[in-house]
């Protein structure tokens, strides 16, 4: 069956995607740590105005303002970074990624369904394939491991461009040459 290394390919994939999920939930004990921080520093620096940058009834100099501004700056910029990270994450490679792996266990099926030549089967699946590594496997290295390079190969569209390719030449093989069910005789 043409549609078997989809079906393969889309399980495998769906658990390396999918276990970004728990990555994600770590990632968010730093952000809650992380959050403290900033709450801590930014109701510093709001107590030091309220008090006309007064601390202990001790007027502060300039480097002490200078230090509290830079450490409030410091813990906004930590948690920042962490959200982005998450959104990444969550908005591309975990997303994308989980949604290509379904797509392509949904196209091995259908594959099985239809009554056309074996080689547009065999584009038809190649295309979900590489479509699928091109775009939401390129997420992931760039993200997961910050590979730079990936980036360059996003960019380029191209998996987008099978993966929809893909779509058009199956809504076409599936018009043309969809098996009806058998029908039993009573």
């Amino acid at each position: 069956m043409i549609g078997k290394k989809n079906i393969v390919f889309g399980f495998f994939y769906l658990v390396l995607t999918a276990a970004l999920g728990p990555v994600m939930v770590d990632m968010y004990k730093d952000y809650g740590a992380a959050s403290g921080e900033k709450q801590t520093a930014v109701s510093r620096i709001q107590l030091l105005k309220q008090n006309d940058f007064e601390e202990d009834l001790e007027p502060l100099n300039g480097e002490q303002i200078a230090k509290a501004n830079v450490d409030t700056i410091l813990s906004l910029n930590k948690l920042m970074h962490i959200e982005s990270s998450i959104d990444r994450i969550k908005g591309g490679a975990h997303a994308h990624g989980n949604l290509e792996s379904l797509l392509n266990i949904v196209t091995g099926l259908v594959i099985g369904f239809l009554a056309v030549a074996v080689w547009l089967k065999q584009l038809i699946s190649w295309l979900f394939i590489i479509g699928t590594i091109m775009h939401s496997g390129m997420l992931y290295l760039s993200t997961v491991f910050e590979l730079t390079w990936a980036n360059t190969l996003l960019e380029t569209g191209i998996g987008p461009i099978f993966i929809l390719a893909g779509l058009l030449v199956a809504g076409i093989a599936a018009a043309i040459g969809f098996k009806e069910p058998a029908t039993s005789i009573s």
